[in-house]
Order: C-alpha cells, then sequence, then structure tokens
C-alpha cells in the first residue's frame, strides 16, 4: 500500500512539472507587446513578466534592432522598448526572449493600415554608430593639422640627438661594467 502511494504522488509531481510551463503561457508568461498591432515605424514596448533575470535581449525580424530588457521597479517584470522596421510587410512576426534557462516567446502583428502618426522620433537604438577614435588626436585629425605634423621625417636635430642619447648610454654602460669587474662581483 505504502508503494502505490509514492508511485501516485511521483505521478501526479510529473504531471503538475509538465504542466507548468504551458499553464505559465496561458496566464501571461509570454512576451507582451504594445501597442500589440503596431504600424511599421511605430515604437512598441515589451514586457516579461516572472523573468528570474535581471537582463534579457528580445529578437524579432519586426525590430530595427534587438531589445534590451531591464528589471522594472514596480513589479519585477522584465521592460524595453525599441521600433517596428519603417520596411517591414503586414502580417505576425514571432518575438523571441531568453529569459534564464526558459526561452519565452510573443508576436508581434504589424499593420501595414495603420500609419505612425506625427513627426519620426529618435530611434530606441543606435541604427549606425559612428566610427569615432583618436583620443585626444581627434581635433588635429579634423582640422587637418595632424597630416601636417607627420609630413616632414626627423631632420639632423633629431638625428644627432638620438646618437647622443646613445653614446652616453653606452659609456654609462661600460662604466658600470668596469666597475663592477674591478670590485669581483658581477
Amino acid at each position: 500500500m505504502g508503494s502505490m502511494k509514492v508511485t501516485l504522488c511521483a505521478g501526479a509531481a510529473l504531471a503538475a512539472a509538465l504542466c507548468a510551463p504551458a499553464a505559465l503561457a496561458a496566464d501571461g508568461g509570454g512576451v507582451s507587446v504594445s501597442p500589440a498591432a503596431p504600424a511599421p515605424g511605430t515604437d512598441v514596448t515589451l514586457r516579461v513578466p516572472h523573468c528570474t533575470e535581471k537582463t534579457a535581449v528580445a529578437v524579432s525580424a519586426a525590430f530595427e534592432s534587438d531589445v534590451r530588457l531591464s528589471l522594472a521597479a514596480e513589479d519585477g517584470a522584465l521592460v524595453g522598448s525599441s521600433r517596428v522596421r519603417s520596411s517591414v510587410t503586414a502580417g505576425a512576426y514571432a518575438v523571441q526572449v531568453t529569459c534564464g534557462d526558459r526561452a519565452r516567446e510573443g508576436t508581434i502583428t504589424v499593420d501595414e493600415k495603420r500609419r505612425a502618426s506625427g513627426r519620426p522620433t529618435a530611434h530606441a537604438s543606435p541604427v549606425a554608430p559612428v566610427d569615432a577614435g583618436g583620443g585626444g588626436t581627434a581635433a588635429l585629425a579634423a582640422t587637418g593639422h595632424g597630416e601636417q605634423a607627420r609630413s616632414e621625417a626627423p631632420g639632423t636635430a633629431h638625428t644627432v640627438t638620438g646618437l647622443v642619447l646613445a653614446g652616453i648610454a653606452a659609456v654609462a654602460v661600460a662604466l658600470r661594467s668596469v666597475r663592477s669587474r674591478s670590485r669581483g662581483t658581477d
């Protein structure tokens, strides 16, 4: 009789474990997109409730770029925003988020009939990053003084200074070597 109870309890626990992900997805455990049917070029907000991680990335062919999701203070859901590509055609697109060891999925339905209204706003994330660099030399490169500073090879004064410094270093090494041998130490 005891083994029958253990078998029944184990079977119930297994059934609950197998049904839990489906129940979680059915009661809002997936990815929600607001507005649900945006037009191309519209900004959207994504929410992923009940995620064990503090950050995640949402991916969809409908978005201009991947969406970085971060923890919202009020309810603990992950939240992020992006823009729907202006060149995307109407239809349903999958949204995938990896939340810890579980994958979450949602759907965004792009509606071409509803065009984004008003003036375009800034992109939700960089679309074409600027090739910046140079640090402190950026101002020289921008004004064209960078080429002038490097257009001439080192002159005679630089060559003579280098040779004098090399000679002094050679003499210092030779004197040090002679002094250490006369003391009997190496």
